[in-house]
């Protein structure tokens, strides 16, 4: 299958020596563009490529000194990936899971059965496709954790990758993965034979030397499709039999739960209305907001630097769910009280779980100003 997080890192690195040889004829060592481009630039320094270029490449090269116990990783997994994967990387809530569907003959054969076609299984998890170690290591390294990428240092990446291999039954408990094992850990991936080069979007001859990328398409001209086709559909008697899917599921993502309060659709102009609808109270919120308009002093121009700077934004729309409540959804479930401004404050700084589901949010570092500011802006509307 294909491997968008192996095809990045090899990606990258072609792309990174293509860029340096690139520099290298054009800018001279003296660090000062002659001629046309006359003091346009310089050469970076040493230590700047080196902060730049932190990808670690399918043959390890890139690869920090260090090493990292599966009990040390554990320590920081809760700490800092159990909020969005779950203790075992089991949670499905905010991303896909990351381990399952994989046995230990997937890790004697390098191929995992059930994710062959005839295996019909009902999700893929991360340990079932990835193929190369380095794509485990670079990725967590370079995008972990969500809310402060970059700051684990290069042993806390080896131990949170070993629990990682750990919970997917590909290392035991007493393992330590360390710059030099992880060849060895390479040739225990469940996965690690999985990979494919169908697709010519880098070399290979199992398919018979095939070079052209399978991305080529072309236009619809004659007999295209032009209405909605729903795939699959629940029966009539299932239909909300368990209350409403839409407010059980996710609002994004690869599994989304329909509403299941309004009737089904087949095709047409109904099947292009038919949308999962966020379990979200949106009359609520406009009820509200109005009943502030005439007080509104704050717009999200005056706090966007605050929901930026403390990343509000990753986890909170201003109208959509994304893993948190929208800011409009806050607006209808507390803006009504009395002391709004001040429940909000203290909840941003707190953070808790149990009041939009079980996702928790952490408490958060800015100032009680900022804070105050931004439950000021929610109270008056969370005008745009």
């Amino acid at each position: 299958m294909f491997n968008y997080l192996d095809f990045s890192s090899n990606f990258k690195s072609q792309m990174i020596a293509k860029i340096i040889a690139a520099l290298t004829i054009m800018t001279p060592a003296t660090g000062i563009s002659q001629g046309k481009y006359e003091a346009v630039g310089r050469v970076a320094t040493t230590n700047e490529v080196a902060a730049w270029d932190i990808d670690v490449r399918p043959d390890f090269k890139g690869l920090p000194k260090g090493m990292g116990s599966v009990a040390q990783g554990e320590k920081v997994w809760e700490a800092q990936c159990a909020s969005c994967h779950g203790s075992f990387g089991e949670n499905n809530t905010v991303f896909s899971a990351l381990v399952g569907y994989t046995t230990k003959k997937d890790v004697e054969t390098g191929r995992v059965a059930s994710l062959m076609p005839e295996a019909a299984t009902p999700t893929r998890t991360t340990m079932m496709k990835v193929s190369q170690l380095s794509t485990l290591w670079d990725y967590i390294n370079r995008a972990m954790p969500w809310t402060a990428p970059k700051s684990l240092k290069p042993n806390e990446v080896y131990a949170v990758t070993a629990y990682l291999l750990n919970i997917a039954n590909v290392v035991p408990e007493n393992f330590t993965l360390s710059d030099k094992n992880m060849v060895e850990t390479q040739n225990k991936l469940p996965n690690r034979n999985g990979m494919m080069t169908k697709h010519a979007m880098w070399p290979g001859n199992e398919f018979g030397g095939v070079t052209k990328p399978d991305t080529q398409g072309s236009n619809c001209m004659t007999n295209c499709v032009t209405e909605a086709k729903v795939a699959s559909l629940l029966p009539e008697h299932a239909r909300n039999a368990h209350g409403n899917l839409a407010e059980q599921t996710r609002a994004f993502g690869p599994s989304v739960g329909a509403d299941t309060t309004k009737p089904a659709v087949s095709t047409g102009a109904d099947a292009k209305k038919a949308v999962v609808i966020p379990a979200i109270t949106v009359a609520a919120a406009k009820t509200v907001e109005k009943s502030v308009e005439s007080n509104t002093s704050l717009k999200s121009a005056d706090v966007s630097g605050i929901l930026s700077k403390n990343a509000c934004l990753a986890c909170h729309g201003i109208d959509n769910k994304i893993v948190g409540p929208s800011f409009k959804e806050i607006l209808a479930k507390q803006g009504s009280k009395a002391d709004a401004v001040a429940y909000l404050t203290a909840k941003i700084k707190s953070g808790g779980s149990g009041v939009y589901g079980s996702m928790p949010m952490p408490a958060q570092s800015l100032s009680d100003t900022d804070a105050k500011k931004v439950a000021t802006w929610i109270s008056q509307g969370a005008v745009k």
